[in-house]
């Protein structure tokens, strides 16, 4: 168990080295932090969102992809599965990152998945539904993204950058921005924050509080907290003259990119940990049960903070080569056009989560950088880093699930 153990943390650890450039990448990019900086702040959120709201998706992929009943009578196949499972994603992350190129992990695994499971029992126990939506995932996702935020950037370079006087332009604009940063990124996480609170109320003392309304409230308070204190900063002398970004309009927005990227570091702890320790969980309840977990599974806390762990050690080891190509070696960063980008990605994420569509937050990520390209200048994009993101997409279900079909067939012999 203590092997399998240490190949979850290793899966763990090549995810946070790629997958947490959606959050920090176009910040590091555009300067609104270094990348020490980056390193730190996303290290928090991503273990905080990861051991606190990391369940329901270690639960998902643990239980719905690869059917349990169908190894009621073989759970130790089921267990090798998983074991597989565990070596083919690690290592297509590894090979992924060093190559700097930022791949989706779901995708990984759910590659790996479909490829033991093809092996075990045959290609019609792959639910292909879901290998489908994972296609329509990816090819609607950095669309969509581009989409959203070349519009959101149009609208800022024309009512904000472009005009004579930017500063007093950007002032009636703030409480606006406030309202849409705070609103998107308040539907990923509040509801979730607030949800204890409304229990213990509604339970212990007995004040039933509809469920919107203390994310609601608390949203409020947010925009007109943040509009205040971007009031003051943007009226305020520059006082940090060491800072890359002299202009001070690109420095407030740089704060504001800030905030989006916390709250993208919180959401992606909490959604994509699951990736690296849903196969350990299955493989414990397996050996503590001897039963397959077909009625649900318990995630016990010591996996979800090994998990969370092993993504904070990856992103602070090996994470600047995925961080370097989203922010830098795509299209060249401002604060302002990395802001947008990263507020594209949130929404095209929450439009997906309403319709059911599994999506990769990289490529939604990819897609509002390249859509920010698209309306500075179409030469500014360089397509030469774009073809080598666009390859590894399109060959990550496969590769991983022939990956996971070669061990697992040598694992079955052995």
């Amino acid at each position: 168990m203590i092997i399998i153990a240490f190949l979850s943390l290793y899966v763990a650890f090549n995810l946070g080295a790629n997958d947490v450039a959606n959050a920090m990448g176009t910040s590091v990019g555009s300067k609104a932090v270094t990348l020490t900086q980056a390193i730190i702040i996303a290290g928090i959120l991503e273990f905080t969102g990861a051991v606190l709201f990391g369940h329901g998706v270690t639960e998902t992929l643990g239980t719905k992809i690869a059917n349990p009943d169908l190894f009621i009578t073989t759970p130790q196949t089921l267990v090798l599965g998983m074991i597989t499972v565990l070596i083919s994603a690690g290592v297509w992350l590894q090979i992924a990152t060093s190559l700097g190129l930022p791949i989706s992990s779901s995708h990984a695994v759910v590659g790996a998945i479909a490829g033991f499971t093809w092996v075990a029992l045959g290609k019609n126990a792959i639910d292909w539904s879901s290998i489908g939506l994972i296609t329509i995932g990816w090819i609607l996702t950095p669309v969509i993204s581009a989409t959203i935020a070349a519009f959101f950037y149009s609208l800022i370079q024309k009512w904000i950058l472009s005009q004579p006087h930017p500063r007093l332009q950007l002032q009636e604009w703030i409480p606006w921005l406030s309202a849409i940063l705070l609103s998107i990124f308040g539907v990923i996480v509040l509801p979730t924050l607030t949800q204890p609170l409304t229990n213990f109320l509604s339970e212990k003392i007995g004040l039933n509080i509809p469920s919107h309304d203390i994310p609601i409230f608390t949203g409020a308070i947010g925009v007109i907290g943040l509009t205040l204190y971007s009031w003051k900063k943007l009226n305020s002398p520059i006082t940090n003259h060491q800072s890359p970004i002299t202009n001070p309009i690109e420095q407030l927005f740089a704060r504001f990119q800030l905030l989006s990227a916390c709250f993208v570091a919180f959401a992606h702890g909490a959604n994509d940990v699951g990736n690296a320790i849903a196969p350990l969980a299955v493989i414990f309840y397996i050996n503590q049960t001897n039963t397959v977990p077909n009625n649900g599974i318990i995630i016990p806390i010591w996996i979800m903070i090994f998990g969370g762990a092993g993504i904070v050690a990856g992103l602070a080891i090996w994470g600047k080569k995925v961080i370097a190509t989203i922010g830098e070696n795509i299209i060249s960063l401002q604060p302002s056009s990395g802001f947008c980008a990263e507020i594209a990605t949130a929404t095209t994420i929450l439009l997906a989560s309403r319709l059911g569509l599994p999506v990769s937050t990289s490529h939604a990520l990819v897609g509002g950088v390249v859509g920010i390209g698209l309306v500075q200048n179409l030469k500014s994009i360089k397509f030469q880093t774009l073809q080598g993101i666009a390859a590894a997409w399109v060959i990550t279900v496969p590769i991983s699930a022939v990956i996971s079909a070669i061990i697992f067939s040598i694992i079955r012999i052995i």
